[in-house]
């Protein structure tokens, strides 16, 4: 991917498509609005909001909003601070989850001083930047829209992913009794995070081993949340990414959320990174590529299924 003379180097789409549309390319470097901050990224996470975005399937960027950077988390060091920056300081390490209207991909970003969460000591910046996006969805779906306490049951699908396996650590330190479904390779890490029992999504039926379960949380869609409704007891609760089948669900007498994307949330991000630091939570990182390989890591994330999260690489 040719690069254009510039200053800073983004991830960049100027139509929709596959992968052939994303590319690498040169812009001015940004400047701060009073309230935002300018941070030199040193990692970016891939999501697959990402590919989702690049093919028109994300609605808040249409085709009006073309061309954009890629991108929706970050972590890194404040290079530039606005006028009204408040307690922000250059140098400080920082992660964000940023609002759809700005990519993350890129080596300097501007972030708003209301999205920023300093980064603690002993926290190394590559967990930061894989943690925003992923820890917020797993965060806001169980606690936030899916209300789960102590000593609740709760389904966790895909409980070694990038969601997933944060997922099943905030449940654990909640408190409650964890199911998460998994490849086989995976069923012991998903074990070793907390699950009290790790499933076989291949092998075994989920739905005859979880059962009278308080809430799921499904990240899949499609067969496997049309399977969950029967776990779930009457009045339990099912949370997912996608649209709920809200039919079905009247029919077993089961409460659903409205399709929901996660929200930036400075202070939740902030528990989060607390737990990360007390050793209560761990990212996992699959694999990191270079900016120029955007298109293998895309590929990469969505393709194998990988344990954890993929990061982009954007140290200088």
């Amino acid at each position: 991917m040719a690069i254009e003379a510039g200053n800073t180097r983004a991830v960049w789409i100027e139509t929709f498509g596959g992968p052939e549309v994303v590319q690498v390319k040169a812009l001015p470097v940004p400047a701060p609005a009073s309230d935002e901050v300018v941070v030199r990224v040193a990692v970016a996470s891939i999501n697959p909001v990402d590919w989702k975005t690049a093919e028109g399937k994300y609605p808040p960027m249409g085709a009006d909003k073309l061309p954009f950077v890629l991108g929706r988390d970050l972590a890194g060091t404040i290079e530039t601070v606005g006028s009204e920056s408040g307690e922000w300081a250059v140098g400080d390490r920082v992660c964000a989850f940023i609002g759809p209207d700005r990519g993350a991909q890129g080596e300097r970003v501007v972030v708003r001083t209301s999205e920023l969460a300093k980064v603690p000591d002993g926290v190394d910046i590559e967990v930061a930047g894989a943690l925003p996006l992923a820890a917020m969805t797993a965060w806001q779906g169980l606690f936030d829209h899916g209300g789960l306490e102590a000593g609740q049951r709760v389904l966790i699908h895909g409980g070694a992913g990038g969601v997933g396996h944060l997922a099943v650590q905030f449940a654990r330190w909640k408190g409650a009794t964890v199911f998460a479904t998994a490849s086989e390779r995976d069923l012991d890490f998903v074990r070793a995070l907390g699950a009290d029992t790790a499933i076989d999504y291949a092998k075994q039926r989920f739905e005859d081993i979880a059962t009278d379960l308080d809430m799921v949380f499904d990240t899949q869609g499609g067969e496997t949340q049309a399977r969950s409704f029967p776990t779930l007891r009457k009045g339990g609760i099912l949370v997912s990414t996608l649209e709920p089948d809200e039919k079905k669900a009247a029919e077993f007498g089961i409460r659903t959320v409205p399709r929901w994307h996660a929200d930036p949330d400075a202070a939740e991000l902030e528990q989060v990174l607390g737990l990360i630091a007390d050793g209560q939570v761990r990212v996992e990182i699959a694999k990191r590529f270079p900016l120029d390989d955007i298109r293998e890591a895309q590929r990469f994330a969505r393709e194998e299924h990988p344990r954890g999260k993929v990061l982009l690489d954007l140290a200088e």
